[in-house]
């Protein structure tokens, strides 16, 4: 097959390590990918967003299957759009990937179908928001309705810092369009999980579980971020509970979609809060997570390219999928400024020298090549991933190869994984 992974992230990178090492592939293409991406695959400088300069490459290389990485072009429709051109992808349609693109509409699709969630409430206008905030007080959650590259969301902890993300997302408009509709929503305290399934349509298969760390700093400190780092397994999410986000939270929400006309087919992403009255959803992507990705693909035994495949097909029923006994870590490094400001073009040297660390595998996130120099050209830039028997131990080989690397432009949080040293 001649396959075609869109995206240029950590996860696009994971994804085409693991369907580069598919018998099925015969070629493998990535646009517009990074210099990590270029070991394992052409790159090919398209636009994720410029659905007619993708069908026109398919038909060009004569594409067989194409897999659809970041939530922005499946939010914007590129599977119908390839699916229209007569070229198979992975990735839900516009209709289905609503539950990524929209807060409100996956927080009304539980309310309607009593899929355990949040209170909430929706608005488009500051005041109405403001005056919902006051009467549940603090600590309450204000969250852009829109795609926000996951910094979208405040946990605020009192009501000045609630009222200001108000003010930030909707008069400052500092997520743009994103946040010119709220999603309000009850405090829930517990811990926080991710669980994923693939999803054919009408049939979910469980796709294993991680814990990421969305703060910049050590401790959980700081503002969020796309991610600084995941494990997987989730220690917290026992095989019970497994079973239970299953049957109260993950097959409702496929069923609910396929009643409602918008069958989802794809990677549902679940982030789950697991509280004193069972596991609730905070909210759905529909893609695969980064860092998650990192960390989810490295434990897959069995070869990924057949499975999302039959997720397009519609053929997972009885479909099965194997799984390596041992853990994966991944610390994400980034530039200095991330979140807010990143310094990007700054040398990166040392990746070989990670080469003796068993289980270790150096995912690039953000970067590209000048001659045979290799440079930083994002916010998050390396994904260092190391699997092992324990968490504790790939997080002592992950964090081996971090110092490895000579990046004086870099940093990382140097307590990945702390939440589950000890119980794993």
């Amino acid at each position: 097959m001649r396959v075609l992974v869109i995206g240029s992230g950590g996860r696009e990178h994971a994804l085409c390590w693991a369907i580069a090492a598919s018998p099925l592939c015969d070629a493998l293409f990535c646009a517009p990918g990074n210099a990590g991406i270029a070991q394992e695959a052409t790159c090919v400088p398209l636009n994720p967003m410029d659905a007619e300069a993708v069908i026109a490459f398919c038909r060009a290389e004569k594409i067989d299957f194409v897999v659809v990485g970041p939530e922005a072009p499946l939010v914007a429709g590129l599977v119908d759009r390839l699916e229209a051109a007569g070229f198979p992808a992975f990735g839900p349609s516009a209709g289905a990937a609503e539950l990524e693109g929209s807060k409100g509409f996956t927080k009304d699709l539980c309310a309607r179908h009593n899929i355990p969630t949040a209170a909430y409430g929706r608005f488009t206008e500051a005041e109405a928001a403001k005056r919902f905030i006051r009467e549940r007080g603090a600590p309450i959650v204000v969250k852009a309705d829109g795609l926000a590259a996951g910094k979208g969301v405040t946990v605020a902890m009192t009501l000045e810092e609630a009222l200001g993300a108000v003010d930030d997302a909707m008069g400052d408009q500092r997520f743009g369009a994103a946040g010119a509709e709220l999603v309000v929503e009850e405090f829930l305290d517990g811990e926080e999980a991710s669980f994923f399934a693939l999803v054919d349509g009408s049939h979910a298969l469980p796709f294993g579980t991680a814990q990421d760390h969305k703060r910049v700093g050590d401790g959980d400190t700081g503002p969020n971020t796309g991610g600084m780092g995941a494990y997987s397994p989730a220690p917290c999410l026992t095989p019970e509970l497994e079973r239970e986000v299953m049957a109260r939270i993950v097959e409702p929400t496929v069923r609910a979609m396929a009643e409602e006309g918008r069958p989802f087919k794809g990677i549902l992403y679940a982030g789950l809060m697991l509280t004193a009255s069972g596991p609730q959803l905070i909210e759905y992507n529909v893609r695969f997570g980064d860092p998650e990705c990192e960390v989810l693909l490295p434990r897959l035994k069995s070869d990924l390219l057949p499975a999302l495949i039959a997720s397009r097909d519609g053929v997972l029923d009885g479909f099965d999928l194997r799984w390596r006994d041992e853990a994966a870590l991944c610390v994400i490094m980034a530039a200095e400024g991330y979140p807010d400001a990143p310094r990007k073009g700054t040398e990166i040297r040392g990746i070989d020298k990670t080469a003796g660390i068993p289980g270790l595998t150096v995912f690039h996130a953000g970067t590209r090549t000048e001659g045979d120099k290799l440079i930083a050209d994002g916010g998050r830039v390396l994904g260092v991933t190391a699997t092992a028997p324990t968490i504790a131990e790939a997080q002592k080989r992950a964090y081996e190869a971090v110092d490895k690397i000579d990046w004086p432009g870099g940093f990382c949080r140097r307590d990945i994984g702390w939440r589950a040293i000890g119980k794993g």
